[in-house]
């Protein structure tokens, strides 16, 4: 295709884990010989364990992956640690080579992988800005075209002439950021190393690659934000264990199979039967959706019907900054709403007594939109000694709310948006 810049068929990367050589020969015979022998390694270091893998194991980063990026394309690579993303920006940016397979670019590469990338440490600010452009294969006048452009965005122009080995980390991607993405690249790529940067740096670099987008340029950006990524990217790659999940041109679809947990119960109840989730303080015995006279409810439930939230959970102390609360997700992952314990004034908290406690909250009739919902629940104390994270422990129970305008004879799909609460109106003319 002729609008295609990146063409990856059957891309494979192997690398050989433990121990590959001690750097001599006369060392590698010596050991080669021990090990003939049955012996310990002679180059094992004291009070490390000999796991006899001294010829190495090999660990595919990336198998069998095969995609294609259009011109214009802003492609996001999403992935737990170790899935393969940060060795195909590698392979991408021919840092280094693929074991197998095919890699076809079209156009000018300009990466930044980790802090430091393409910078020598003992070259200035404005030195290194000409030694990357020279890299690129720009000529100085069109870089000096670009210098003062570079470093206003980088915000490190009072340490321009500065070696940038005195760089922080953060000035350091400051100006690498820059100087990738004013050099005019046809092709953006964009590791993790943002992460680095303040929150305004942040978000003037996503809104820097946007532009660069909308240019007819192509960005590849990795990250763990995945609000960042939806907002930057139209497109995404799933990766998992060095293979492509997902490949979808809907980022929405590959943000949402990423999030989505491992491993759900698909009913609305949670027991902790192997007491996994236990702090010093604090344990969570159930976690279950019941109707108004404590019957446990099915996953589908008629958004006619009020919910409630049952929450058991025991507690060692006796202590009022102890705090429930629980956050509803829909089925994209998106936060609809939290709600503590605490919410309404004092006088009316329940009062939470050392041992076994159960607390129950409501979710109104006509609130929530039809759809699915993963209800997941945290508790505190004195709002920042977290017990249970919502966002980091696997617990949750799923709600799947039916009925709604898709069931009237007016409708024929959804009503719009998150929650669809039922107002009063009335006539006053």
């Amino acid at each position: 295709m002729p609008g295609t810049v990146i063409s990856v068929e059957n891309l494979s990367k192997s690398y050989r884990l433990g121990v590959i050589g001690t750097g001599t020969f006369r060392g590698d015979i010596h050991r080669w010989w021990a090990k003939q022998r049955g012996k310990p390694d002679p180059y094992q270091i004291i009070g490390q364990a000999d796991h006899g893998n001294r010829q190495g194991e090999t660990l595919w980063a990336l198998k069998d992956v095969s995609f294609q990026v259009q011109q214009g394309e802003a492609l996001g690579i999403i992935g737990r640690n170790g899935a393969g993303k940060s060795t195909l920006l590698k392979i991408l940016s021919q840092v280094t080579a693929p074991t197998s397979g095919i890699v076809k670019v079209k156009g000018r590469i300009a990466s930044l992988l980790e802090v430091g990338t393409g910078f020598h440490p003992e070259l200035t600010g404005r030195e290194n800005i000409y030694l990357n452009g020279a890299i690129m294969g720009m000529s100085r006048a069109e870089v000096a075209n670009k210098f003062d452009e570079i470093v206003d965005f980088s915000g490190v122009d009072q340490f321009i002439d500065t070696p940038v080995k005195r760089y922080s980390s953060g000035m350091y991607v400051r100006l690498a950021f820059a100087v990738a993405a004013h050099l005019e690249p046809e092709i953006l790529v964009v590791d993790e190393v943002l992460a680095v940067g303040d929150a305004d740096f942040q978000k003037k670099c996503l809104g820097k690659m946007s532009d660069v987008a909308s240019e007819g340029r192509t960005v590849l950006f990795v990250s763990h934000n995945m609000g960042a990524v939806e907002q930057l990217c139209s497109s995404g790659i799933l990766l998992e264990q060095g293979k492509i999940k997902l490949f979808s041109n809907r980022i929405k679809d590959v943000v949402r199979d990423y999030l989505r947990p491992e491993s759900t119960i698909t009913s609305s109840i949670w027991e902790n039967k192997e007491n996994k989730y236990y702090s010093e303080y604090f344990s969570l015995n159930k976690l279950y959706l019941t109707d108004e006279d404590g019957n446990i409810l099915p996953s589908v439930v008629d958004n006619s019907k009020d919910i409630f939230i049952n929450f058991d959970f025991e507690i060692d102390i006796l202590d009022l900054a102890l705090e429930i609360t629980y956050e509803v997700y829909d089925d994209e992952f998106r936060l609809v709403y939290c709600s503590q314990h605490t919410d309404a004034s004092e006088e009316k908290w329940p009062k939470i007594k050392k041992g076994q406690n159960i607390l129950r909250t409501k979710i109104p009739k006509h609130f929530l939109n039809e759809g699915l919902y993963h209800i997941k629940p945290g508790a505190c104390l004195y709002k920042r000694i977290s017990l249970l994270e919502p966002t980091k422990h696997n617990i949750s129970v799923i709600l799947n709310i039916v009925g709604g305008l898709s069931d009237s004879p007016y409708w024929y799909s959804r009503r719009a948006g998150i929650i669809a609460p039922i107002f009063e109106w009335s006539k006053i003319k």
